[in-house]
């Protein structure tokens, strides 16, 4: 509820009458104790009747206050005057179930002007004061406006300063995070560098140990060739010379001591004459293998084709360098009772002619068809 006590023409401790006017606000205690109490005091009653008790003691209190404080007591320290009154009209309004919310003083005022005098009196000296006070102060803020400014400089000053240093750090910080981040990267750009190389030598590494095994296989595949071809040798010319060797060993027993010495005779002869023919042959030669070198490299674009036709070229001049020895021996016998096995022998030879030159040079003549034709072998 809310009340309005209201003093009238009431003599302060000066005897100065004066008219208060107040504002309250209460209400009905909750507690159970105490709203026992309010029902006891009010019940029957209507609201108007509860505030016509309630406000009727407020003014009693009020009066009686009033009459102990001065008029300046009262006008300059309002809240003191309503905290008073509410002091001491809580207890009496508590015993009846009523609780004072807030109390304060809404006007004061008096019909002899004497708050107006004295509202005058102290406006002069309030105007005096707040000159002086304008003045002390005006003086006060420039004094301390100075030093405002100075501790703004100085505070800004210092602020500077930490934000220099901080900005300092920072670069400082961030240096050492990219210098830290640059030696990372670089370790990781040489790790992977050094990964990629390790996996380069690997690779490298295999690729060498399966060409040593690639060379390997073609070592004995090509030791395999030479024993094929020595055992082929051995067995289309070593062989048959040693048994021809043999045959005429043995025809010729009754006439070694002769044909000894006739042919260590001729074998010094051909020797002498050999060293000298190899004197010229070497020149020949080598500007025979100049010649040919030339003429290889002319005929390598032309393959197998060329080198057929560089072998056909050759094999009339090898065949004279053969049997050039032949042309010094004044006499050959064959010991021989049946014609047809020399006429074999001889055939079997050119049979076996094409073979070996194939193994000499790699050139098959059995493709040739002039020399299919003369030895019999087919394609």
């Amino acid at each position: 509820m809310t009340l309005q006590p209201r003093c009238e023409d009431v003599e302060t401790a000066e005897g100065v009458a004066l008219t208060v006017t107040g504002v309250a606000q209460v209400k009905i205690m909750t507690e159970k104790e105490l709203l026992a109490v309010a029902c006891e005091q009010f019940l029957g009653k209507n609201v108007q009747d509860i505030k016509n008790v309630v406000l009727q003691t407020l003014e009693g209190h009020l009066r009686s206050i009033l009459g102990t404080l001065t008029v300046e007591q009262i006008y300059q320290d309002r809240d003191q005057f309503a905290k008073l009154v509410r002091e001491v009209a809580a207890p009496d309004v508590g015993r009846m179930g009523i609780e004072i919310l807030s109390f304060t003083i809404k006007d004061v005022y008096d019909k002899v002007d004497y708050l107006s005098s004295l509202g005058k009196t102290q406006t002069a000296v309030v105007q005096r004061d707040a000159d002086i006070g304008v003045a002390e102060a005006e003086r006060d803020a420039g004094i301390r406006e100075a030093e405002c400014k100075k501790e703004m400089l100085d505070v800004k000053f210092m602020a500077d300063t930490k934000i220099a240093d901080s900005k300092r750090a920072f670069e400082l910080q961030k240096s050492a995070f990219s210098e830290e981040v640059n030696i990372k990267t670089a370790e990781a750009q040489l790790a992977y560098e050094l990964q990629g190389a390790r996996e380069q030598q690997k690779i490298r590494q295999e690729e060498i140990e399966i060409e040593v095994v690639q060379r390997k296989k073609q070592i004995a595949v090509e030791e395999q060739e030479i024993l094929r071809t020595d055992k082929e040798l051995i067995a289309t010319v070593r062989r048959p010379a040693e048994a021809e060797a043999h045959r005429i060993q043995q025809i010729a027993e009754g006439e070694k001591v002769k044909q000894v010495l006739l042919a260590q005779a001729e074998a010094e002869k051909i020797r002498k004459l050999g060293e000298a023919e190899a004197a010229v042959i070497e020149a020949m030669g080598k500007a025979e293998a100049e010649r040919m070198k030339l003429k290889a490299e002319a005929y390598q674009k032309y393959g197998d084709a060329a080198k057929m036709a560089l072998v056909l070229e050759a094999l009339p001049q090898i065949a004279a360098k053969i049997a050039a020895p032949l042309t010094k021996v004044d006499e050959i016998v064959v010991l021989s009772g049946d014609n047809s096995k020399v006429t074999s022998e001889v055939n079997r030879l050119l049979a076996e002619l094409p073979a070996s030159v194939h193994a000499l040079t790699g050139v098959d003549l059995s493709k040739i068809p002039l020399v299919k034709k003369a030895t019999g072998v087919q394609a």
